[in-house]
């Protein structure tokens, strides 16, 4: 319940005071409602740091000064009061995690509901940040108010993808033959890509298609090689002939079907198949989640039965191995977490749980049959008693079928606003498998993701056989 003090109740020396810790989320806020957009008040942005210090976020003087507002708004004179003016001297500096003392105090009652306030805002070790007058017109008539009556804020951050690509810096460029890149998102994304020191494609398709669609959409080829073919089934014969060859180390997706791409690939005559089933990675990230998020089969296996099951969680656990995750922690995903003969998923997460135990499947912890909600929070697990290294940690969701897990996935990029990246694993090269609907950076990470992927097994042994 918040009470306001009308013009008649204030006295001469009454005071109030709020204490506030400076978040980074309160910066990108304040960055978003003002425009200012100094690269000095948003984390990350700092630039370098002098050696042997660590570079730290300054919070705008104005947000600070905003801060006096929320006292005299809520709490004195509170609620109905309007501001006439107000002066500040700056003396000293707030960075995230600071706490923050903010103090209004009555120093005159002037004509027409107007009062004069002193305005101070402590910090580090009661440092004084600031001080000033504020000039307020008082409330007149007595004002309650219970709860809060603003919606609430979600700062969407996108931090995973960027430390994906961090990790490629260093790397050469992975060498991909980009098939049928002959719509502008797909060539744009392949150049782009290479723009960035990710890839180095070679375009194979219809040259004369894609040098109209780089014309049209104003790209520039520059030094990218283009080998001509008569259409997409050709171009993906290509493609996986020399891929078989070693003459490129990865796979890109342009304009054609996906199943055009996958039936070039799996042609024995091209030698790209392994003792593995190929299955499809996507990796998410997720606003407000602390890690990476795997969603595994929601593109290639429509049904999968218990060995091709196998297959996608030990893929699965050897992107997340590829892409640093030390112990990638999977969980088998059913509508329930326990076992339940009626429900043949559940079946399945068991059994593959209980081999991960037996070391048939390696390199991560794996249980199941978990729901979505104890599989991804700690607390729903608790609450069900599920006792697992598991529940509300995984790294990696494994779907029963393609149709869950296209399901999943589209919630969370239109619903959870995730952005996604995919690859196709289980073939000697990885196939950077993309949708049209996918933008800029949702193919960049894509690319970083198979340059991560191919650094760290050679196009040799998955990383879970090489441990062994």
């Amino acid at each position: 319940m918040r009470e306001n003090k009308t013009y008649d109740e204030l006295q001469v020396g009454d005071q109030a005071t709020i204490k506030r810790v400076c978040t980074g989320n309160d910066l990108y806020v304040f960055a978003h409602a003002s425009g200012n957009l100094n690269p000095l008040h948003l984390p990350g942005n700092q630039g370098e740091a002098p050696e042997g210090s660590e570079p730290e976020t300054v919070a705008p003087s104005m947000w600070v000064g905003a801060l006096v507002s929320a006292v005299l708004g809520n709490v004195l004179p509170g609620p109905g009061t309007l501001y006439k003016a107000q002066s500040f001297r700056f003396l000293d500096r707030v960075h995230v995690g600071d706490e923050l003392k903010i103090t209004v105090k009555v120093l005159e009652k002037l004509g027409g509901n107007l009062v004069k306030l002193s305005t101070v805002v402590t910090g580090r070790g009661g440092d004084l940040v600031a001080d000033g007058e504020a000039e307020v017109y008082a409330p007149t008539q007595k004002v309650q108010i219970e709860g809060e009556s603003v919606p609430e804020l979600e700062v969407r951050r996108y931090r995973h993808f960027k430390t994906l690509l961090d990790a490629c810096e260093g790397l050469p460029p992975l060498r991909t033959a980009v098939v049928a890149p002959e719509e502008p998102t797909a060539l744009g994304g392949a150049l782009l890509a290479a723009e960035q020191g990710l890839i180095a494609p070679l375009l194979i398709g219809r040259e004369a298609a894609i040098r109209e669609t780089a014309s049209a959409a104003g790209l520039d080829l520059g030094s990218a090689e283009i080998r001509d073919a008569a259409d997409a089934e050709a171009a993906a014969e290509m493609a996986a002939e020399l891929a078989g060859r070693g003459k490129v180390q990865a796979l890109m997706k342009g304009a054609l079907h996906t199943d055009e791409l996958l039936r070039a690939a799996l042609a024995r005559a091209h030698g790209l198949r392994t003792e593995r089933r190929l299955s499809h990675i996507f990796a998410f990230d997720v606003p407000g989640l602390d890690r990476l998020l795997m969603v595994t089969d929601a593109a290639i296996n429509i049904a999968p039965g218990l060995e091709e099951k196998v297959d996608i969680v030990q893929n699965a656990i050897d992107l997340a191995l590829a892409l640093g995750v030390e112990k990638p922690h999977v969980g088998v995903l059913s509508a329930v977490e326990t076992v339940n003969p009626k429900i043949p998923s559940t079946l399945d997460a068991a059994i593959i749980s209980k081999m991960a135990e037996r070391g048939q499947i390696r390199g991560g912890l794996v249980d199941g049959p978990l729901a979505m909600d104890n599989a991804m929070d700690l607390g729903a697990a608790r609450t069900k008693g599920i006792t697992s290294l598991v529940a509300g940690r995984a790294d990696v969701l494994v779907v029963p079928n393609l149709e869950a897990g296209n399901l999943l996935a589209k919630q969370l990029v239109f619903v959870a606003q995730a952005h996604g990246a995919g690859l196709v694993i289980g073939a000697k090269v990885p196939i950077i498998l993309t949708s049209r609907a996918d933008d800029q950076q949702a193919r960049l990470a894509s690319c970083a993701i198979a340059a991560l992927y191919q650094a760290k097994t050679g196009g040799g042994e998955m990383l879970s056989n090489a441990a062994e």
